[in-house]
């Protein structure tokens, strides 16, 4: 059973299609493309499976049909050779009838030519008819066979991810070909792409490790100075002026750990319910959306995964934060929910807030990227929330999607890969 103040599995109210911005397009008339453009539009539809499929049957049936027309070319020739030159005749035949049967003789050795080659002529084309279809039938699977390795590389490179990149290779067997050399190139530059993520990871995990110390000693040197009690009044608006700015400065520097931390590979794989992590967030959210007089409404239904539990925390909590952060006006929503959904666990955080246009959607979940005048505004966030969030949910091997609410605000959601999913699927990339 879920908790909350709704506890149904229908999609909560915020939910809804995307919203169009802007007119509708108008409709063009429609121009009906002619035969001559069909059969020229014919080759861009196919597959190039079926492409090469019909390139072998057609080379095939084109040798067979040359194959025929020389055989009918020889046999007709053959006939000739061999037929007797001299003409026998009968004893006793009149000379008057000489050329009488000298010019039957002649019809019936074009008859027997002619015979021999329509005979020929209709077995080979049914001979030619089944070698065209074998020529299809095995075309396909030559096809299939050629194409096999671009099919492992396509499924290498569907599965390469941040995370992945270490140990996913195509590493194709077989002689040094085209293919093997494409293969093996495709292998270098993985190689070459997994130095540069590791080398611009280690960068920002060092740069911020490195900048948080001295924030550290701003922030107690201006609490030590605004303790004084005989600091002057502006010396403590100031100090409080520069306090605030040091905390904005940290909370930036310890988005920067966590996405660092949030693109390497996960070090802790076990059980986990999400339910239990999007109550801790909600929780530990109460006091911050009551600031905000934000009312909180979550739906959790049990929903068991395989993952690190403090990012997967970290991530609902970044969600939730995010939609608090954004609401517009007094009396804001944010709705939570998680669940089962085919057997792979999901959480959704919808929010109102101001109207979110369709073609920023997906720009949001860069890092430092703001919302319209948000993007020069700070005082929301450093503009890590979402790419946090990306980046531990890739992590996992999951994904997160996000559509404008009707109404204004967003609705987020995020698809975990199910129980055992994530340490089975690292297991069969090593």
């Amino acid at each position: 059973m879920g908790t909350g103040p709704y506890r149904t599995q229908v999609p909560p109210p915020p939910s809804g299609p995307p919203v169009w911005d802007g007119p509708p397009p108008v409709e063009a008339n429609p121009v009906e493309p002619g035969l001559l453009d069909q059969i020229r539009a014919l080759p861009g539809r196919m597959s190039i499976r079926w492409r090469l499929t019909l390139t072998y049957g057609g080379l095939v049936f084109f040798a067979g049909a040359l194959l025929l027309l020389v055989m009918y070319v020889l046999v007709g020739q053959a006939i000739v050779a061999g037929w007797p030159n001299k003409i026998i005749v009968p004893n006793g035949l009149p000379l008057e009838y000489y050329d009488a049967y000298r010019d039957q003789y002649v019809q019936l050795q074009a008859e027997m030519i002619a015979a021999a080659r329509g005979e020929l002529l209709r077995r080979s084309l049914l001979a030619l008819l089944g070698v065209g279809i074998l020529a299809l039938v095995l075309g396909y699977f030559v096809a299939d066979r050629a194409l096999r390795p671009v099919k492992k590389m396509t499924a290498t490179a569907r599965k390469l991810s941040g995370t992945s990149l270490a140990h996913e290779r195509i590493d194709l067997q077989g002689p040094d070909d085209e293919l093997k050399e494409l293969a093996d190139t495709f292998d270098d530059m993985l190689t070459r792409l997994n130095s540069a993520f590791d080398a611009q990871r280690r960068f920002v995990d060092n740069a911020s490790h490195e900048l948080r110390t001295p924030l550290a000693i701003n922030r107690t040197v201006l609490e030590v100075a605004l303790s004084d009690p005989h600091a002057s009044e502006d010396l403590k608006v100031l100090g409080r002026t520069l306090l605030g700015t040091n905390a904005r400065n940290e909370r930036l520097i310890e988005g920067l750990l966590l996405l660092a931390r949030s693109e390497r590979e996960l070090s802790v794989r076990k059980p986990v319910d999400v339910q239990e992590v999007a109550t801790t967030a909600v929780e530990q959210l109460a006091s911050f959306a009551a600031e905000h007089d934000v009312a909180v409404e979550h739906d959790l239904h049990p929903a068991p995964a395989t993952g690190d539990p403090v990012l997967l925390e970290r991530c609902v909590s970044n969600l939730v934060e995010n939609g608090i952060k954004h609401n517009s006006g007094t009396s804001g929503k944010v709705w939570v929910r998680t669940g089962m959904v085919d057997g792979a666990p999901v959480v959704q955080v919808a929010n109102t807030g101001q109207h979110v246009p369709a073609y920023e959607v997906d720009s949001i979940f860069e890092p430092f990227r703001r919302l319209n005048a948000d993007r020069v505004d700070s005082a929301k966030g450093a503009g890590l929330g979402l790419s946090i969030v990306r980046a531990i949910v890739r992590a996992h091997g999951g994904a997160v999607t996000a559509v404008p609410r009707d109404g204004g605000g967003l609705v987020v959601t995020v698809r975990l890969p199910g129980p055992g999913a994530l340490a089975a699927t690292t297991l069969s990339a090593r």
